[in-house]
């Protein structure tokens, strides 16, 4: 790739020289890797361990707590390079960005003792489980209902599609602590062990060929102590969106460097495969719908680099249109880039050889989570545009 999408002025020196070590480290696992996981049905623990030890899965947690002290900015630098080479790890958007970053702004000082360090270190995984069967894109649908039983809560509810709970220590969950019918969003976060009494999991069939498995949850009578609530129990909107801005962010991130791995694999291909006197690489019409995907790509980024620089200021609103915008213009950007990779290789493109075409229906995922592209512009109509809600 050119030196500008691996060297934007916008960096410092120190951000250039992580993003340049963590692609040499991206370099010597690659795509092949992940694809030797998924046929074997294990997980990526090679490189957790290794990007663990090499600092990068904690970069943005506080230094008191054995992380890097950076933020956003340089968490999804680490996954956009991980995934230009080919070996994302998803469990970077939930586990140190959503999780370790709730847990470092509103969590207790024994919780932050408690997670931060292993977080960081890559010894401890943290899933995220806010979506439901019934609710969908709509948050405010949210059931599952945590009641107060002495000092202990008790959780009941469903979570599906929820990221890499067979693997992860515990689930921060989205619980609500007033009665679902009244219709108000009052959500909490609670941490759930894995092996609480009462929490069930089963995997979800799916047409993705990732390492992460996917879980439908049930809660049924989870019992938890009172220090299994994050933060405070009436500031529970402004802790969950401190945690779903660094998610948009990330996912930002990791369509971006899925988009960047199909494109460098197609100009591979375009540079050297001769069908007539020059490569195909020289003719029009595979050579611009390359570069507009390189354009497309490079202006996500940007937006994806002013959003995480305005969550790390502390911005919320700021940072919250800017996460939504470069999660949308990624996506779209990523599913044009493998699109057109795949296109670019003919029928090469569809075999498992040139391990393009599992990237069609990966590429799909960033459009569709952790929110849709239509529950965006929606967002940007109301706040952005100032237009009236039809819901």
């Amino acid at each position: 790739m050119s030196s500008a999408m691996s060297n934007p002025v916008i960096e410092t020196e120190e951000q250039r020289a992580l993003r340049d070590a963590v692609a040499a480290l991206g370099k010597r696992y690659g795509r092949d890797y992940v694809t030797r996981v998924v046929a074997e049905g294990t997980h990526t623990d090679e490189l957790w361990a290794e990007a663990a030890k090499l600092g990068y899965l904690g970069v943005n947690l506080p230094e008191a707590y054995g992380g890097g002290g950076g933020g956003i900015v340089e968490l999804s630098l680490v996954l956009e390079e991980l995934g230009a080479a080919g070996c994302p790890l998803l469990m970077l958007v939930v586990s140190p960005a959503i999780c370790g970053t709730v847990i470092a702004r509103f969590g207790t000082e024994e919780q932050k003792r408690t997670w931060l360090p292993g977080l960081a270190d890559g010894s401890r995984k943290m899933a995220f489980g806010i979506t439901e069967p019934d609710a969908g894109s709509n948050s405010h649908r949210i059931t599952t209902t945590a009641r107060k039983d002495g000092t202990d809560w008790v959780l009941n509810g469903r979570k599906v599609f929820i990221s890499g709970v067979d693997i992860a220590d515990a689930t921060l969950i989205v619980g609500r602590t007033e009665d679902a019918r009244t219709g108000r969003l009052k959500p909490s976060l609670f941490i759930v062990p894995r092996e609480t009494p009462g929490f069930g999991r089963s995997p979800i069939a799916m047409e993705l060929a990732a390492p992460e498995k996917q879980f439908a949850l049930t809660l049924d009578e989870v019992r938890l102590p009172a220090e299994a609530l994050v933060g405070d129990e009436d500031a529970g909107l402004l802790q969950l969106f401190a945690g779903l801005n660094p998610e948009r962010i990330m996912t930002a991130a990791f369509a971006l460097g899925m988009g960047r791995y199909a494109l460098g694999r197609a100009l591979d291909y375009a540079r050297t495969r001769q069908v007539w006197k020059e490569p195909i690489g020289a003719h029009q019409a595979l050579a611009h719908p390359l570069a507009q995907a390189h354009i497309e790509l490079e202006l996500a980024r940007l937006m994806m680099q002013k959003a995480a620089h305005l969550y790390d200021a502390g911005d919320d609103m700021g940072a919250g249109e800017a996460a939504n915008m470069a999660k949308y213009a990624a996506a779209e950007a990523a599913v044009h880039a493998v699109d057109q990779a795949v296109h670019t290789l003919g029928g090469n493109g569809l075999t498992q050889e040139y391990g393009l075409a599992s990237l069609i229906t990966a590429a799909r995922v960033a459009r569709i989570a952790p929110v849709s592209r239509e529950m965006i512009l929606n967002y940007i109509s109301h706040q952005s545009l100032g237009l009236p809600k039809s819901y």
